[in-house]
């Protein structure tokens, strides 16, 4: 009788497991694309999912009342896609027939994501090796005070042993070429970005210039890098790592290691893109990301015409050229001593609000998001100590989405007076109008609503000195 049960409960032990076994085994027809994907979402800032390919929402994936969404692809094209739950994003590679579940706690995004279902194996790995990676850049800023001969010794260890950690994984899934792609980019160029970070990082901790100390063969894993695969092209390991890259080689150790005058800075950019990558597609893609970011930020329209100019000549993205000229045509806009365009704005009586009808002194105008309420807290601090200290000025306060009942709701923490608060009833309107790119964003007016500086950083060391 004791060897009946020892055998029923060994057997009952085994269903599972042969259950998995025969759900891994199922053989699919080579014609079927189809994938699923449901999950969870813990304390959910919105009710839906977007799911993204390359940027482009491809499907709106709705929450239930419980918090979870379920959505099954008749076809999807196996390769890495991105899910966003604003303001976060994350990554999650599907191959052929994946039926995945994920599950993620929104006040710690990174930290809570996993994953569960056929696929799931591959991408726990890959937000295993993120959160490593993020510990790295949060825990890690006091490594940059060292010697360089100190650094690259722990960096080049923590790289090894990650790569250990990297093959033995590999290994037991047997993952796809084309996802070791992404795994093995992740990994390295998490790597690279630290030693490129370096030089600038350790000069600001220790005012210390050490470019001239670097080994000769410090940049020798450059070498290693695809600069031309086009399937990296959206992946953020390797826009980060060539975005810091370019800003080290055009700091020359002969030149300051942060420079005042950027604009030869982004025309050496472009060029030495177009020496580094040879394909047509990234080329001309990282042209397009080095033209936006400059027109953001320099203003001088006599540069912004040479900067184009070259830009122009090495593009062959002629589409693209359109929306660049439009930015330009926008920022000119924007320029010294004009006045705001006008975008749709409301106030608390959801009443239409005329930005230029309501200024009359110096004016201050920054922007939030209630999908970033760390940064609306301090700049609305910010504001109401910059409003006791200098009080013949007006502050604009101007969160750029939510609904109306929701903004109300939110600003009621924020009594402090001689702030306007107005609310965006159009963002993509203001976005391209203003030029609103990072919420960090602020604008300075002068008493007849002309614009003084249109791109400027509450959080910048001189802005209290342009409103006196």
């Amino acid at each position: 009788m004791q060897k009946l049960l020892q055998h029923k409960t060994l057997l009952l032990l085994l269903l599972p497991a042969m259950s998995l076994i025969t759900s891994c085994q199922k053989e699919f027809d080579p014609k079927d694309y189809s994938a699923y994907l449901q999950g969870e979402i813990i304390n959910p800032t919105s009710n839906y999912v977007l799911f993204c390919k390359d940027n482009e929402v491809i499907d709106t994936l709705f929450l239930d009342e419980n918090n979870k969404f379920y959505k099954k692809f008749d076809s999807l094209t196996p390769g890495m896609y991105i899910y966003k739950h604003n303001p976060e994003f994350q990554y999650v590679y599907f191959d052929k027939n994946d039926s995945l579940t994920l599950r993620l706690n929104s006040k710690d995004f990174d930290h809570s994501i996993i994953f569960s279902g056929r696929g799931a194996e591959k991408n726990n790995f890959l937000m295993n090796l993120t959160v490593k990676n993020i510990m790295d850049e949060t825990e890690g800023y006091s490594a940059f005070d060292v010697s360089p001969g100190k650094f690259s010794k722990r960096i080049d260890s923590v790289h090894a042993a990650r790569t250990t950690y990297y093959l033995r994984n590999k290994a037991i899934i047997n993952w796809s070429e084309d996802f070791d792609l992404y795994a093995k980019a992740k990994l390295d160029l998490h790597f690279y970005s630290l030693k490129e970070l370096y030089p600038t990082a350790h000069f600001v901790r220790t005012d210390e210039d050490v470019r001239k100390k670097l080994p000769s063969d410090y940049y020798a894993y450059r070498k290693k890098v695809n600069f031309n695969d086009d399937r990296l092209l959206k992946y953020s390991s390797f826009t980060k790592y060539l975005a810091i890259m370019l800003n080290t080689i055009v700091n020359e150790p002969e030149d300051e290691i942060i420079p005042d005058n950027k604009f030869d800075k982004y025309i050496d950019k472009l060029n030495i893109v177009d020496t580094l990558i040879k394909n047509p597609k990234v080329k001309n893609a990282i042209f397009d990301n080095i033209a936006f970011i400059y027109l953001l930020e320099d203003q001088n329209l006599n540069n912004n015409d040479v900067f184009l100019e070259r830009y122009f000549e090495l593009s062959t993205d002629k589409n693209q050229h359109n929306e660049i000229i439009q930015i330009q045509q926008a920022i000119q806009n924007l320029k010294y001593e004009k006045k705001l365009p006008e975008v749709p704005l409301v106030n608390a009586k959801s009443e239409k609000v005329s930005i230029n009808s309501i200024i009359n002194k110096k004016t201050l105008m920054f922007f939030w998001t209630k999908n970033g309420m760390a940064h609306a807290d301090a700049a609305h601090q910010l504001a109401a100590e910059l409003k006791s200290e200098i009080p013949n000025i007006d502050i604009v306060s101007i969160c750029i989405d939510g609904d109306q009942g929701e903004w109300l709701n939110i600003i009621k923490k924020y009594p402090a007076k001689g702030i306007i608060e107005l609310r965006s009833d159009d963002f993509n309107q203001m976005k391209d109008q203003w030029i609103i790119t990072k919420i960090q964003r602020s604008m300075i007016l002068d008493k007849d609503g002309s614009i003084v500086d249109p791109f400027i950083n509450i959080f910048d060391k001189n802005f209290e000195s342009l409103l006196k």
